[in-house]
């Protein structure tokens, strides 16, 4: 009896069968959507190099929360832009500081919509470096620690759901899991930006964000990008000091990181889709040189096929416009 003969096409043109041995789909509520906020009221100004995002008072911000919800989006990830800034980042662990502000009014309005708070130094210092400087002007691992951690005590008592910290100081997760159990928040998660590389890809968000280091740059704490081993090393040590989830970035040229890093940890693992990879399409698709839509579904479902879990992204409400149509 010859041997059966493969029929992929078979499977690729029957809906049941395909259903049965898909091993990756694309989900809204797999989805984080990022947004900036800033102070005032009424404040809706357009990023030039992110086209269709916004720097967002908190009255704003509020309607993108509730838009984002309303489409079946479960998270967003809050960034924030002081209204002073000084060598040591103050506003980034004040009570009173935007982001610390912002919380309390999307948890107060949106109690179901899990807020991330992104933890880092590099918004809200004058010099742009993610944490405070010594005497010769490098940036203090330890002393840079200390700071993160009140911030994220401050997040999460203005009911942050997970602090994210982004700032790659050696150490900062086990500094900041221990303060929030001894502050009593035992119960907040940490998504870690375990594999954060110095990328090129970063230029519209510190546009976004104005955080361009003013000297230098970050590729001391930050990771090469040749090195793929390391990225599973640093999420293994943040695993070891209370990481819950992990994150790679930036995304799109880093699959095989994710998976890596998936394989390495079985924790739940992050992909940021940087402001740089939607910038590319944007510009790309405004030129006409490809399909927006196509082209974006096909990149955060590559992240899923990858192992990601969660997608952030500044395509995700229009990714769950497109991919509620086509229900």
């Amino acid at each position: 009896m010859p041997f059966p003969v493969y029929r992929p096409r078979r499977l690729r043109e029957s809906p049941l069968l395909r259903s049965m041995v898909r091993e990756t789909s694309l989900r809204i509520d797999d989805f984080v959507y990022p947004l900036f906020a800033v102070h005032g009221r009424g404040v809706r100004e357009p990023i030039s190099s992110m086209p269709g995002q916004y720097r967002l008072s908190i009255d704003e911000l509020l309607k993108e929360c509730k838009d984002a919800a309303s489409m079946g989006i479960p998270a967003v990830l809050l960034f924030g832009l002081p209204r002073d800034k000084d060598p040591r980042g103050t506003e980034a662990y004040a009570e009173d500081g935007i982001i610390q502000q912002a919380v309390r009014a999307v948890k107060d309005t949106i109690p179901d919509l899990l807020v991330i708070t992104d933890v880092c130094l590099c918004e809200y210092t004058d010099h742009g470096h993610c944490g405070a400087l010594d005497d010769d002007g490098a940036v203090d691992n330890d002393a840079t620690i200390e700071l993160l951690a009140q911030a994220a005590v401050s997040h999460a008592r203005a009911g942050a759901d997970l602090v994210a910290p982004s700032d790659m100081m050696d150490g900062r997760v086990g500094a900041i899991r221990a303060e929030l159990d001894s502050e009593g928040l035992q119960a907040t998660p940490i998504l870690a930006y375990s594999a954060k590389f110095a990328s090129a890809l970063y230029g519209p968000f510190r546009e976004a964000a104005d955080s361009t280091p003013g000297f230098g740059d970050r590729r001391g704490y930050q990771m090469d990008p040749a090195n793929g081993r390391e990225a599973v090393r640093e999420a293994l040590l943040d695993v070891q000091e209370g990481a819950d989830m992990v994150m790679v970035k930036p995304a799109l040229a880093y699959g095989d990181v994710i998976a890596a890093v998936k394989r390495a940890t079985n924790l739940p693992v992050a992909a940021y889709n940087v402001s740089g990879e939607y910038a590319m399409v944007k510009a790309a698709a405004t030129a006409g040189y490809i399909d927006e839509r196509a082209a974006v579904l096909e990149i955060l479902t590559s992240l899923r096929r990858a192992g990601a879990e969660v997608v952030i992204s500044y395509h995700a409400k229009d990714a769950a416009r497109w991919m509620a149509e086509r229900r």
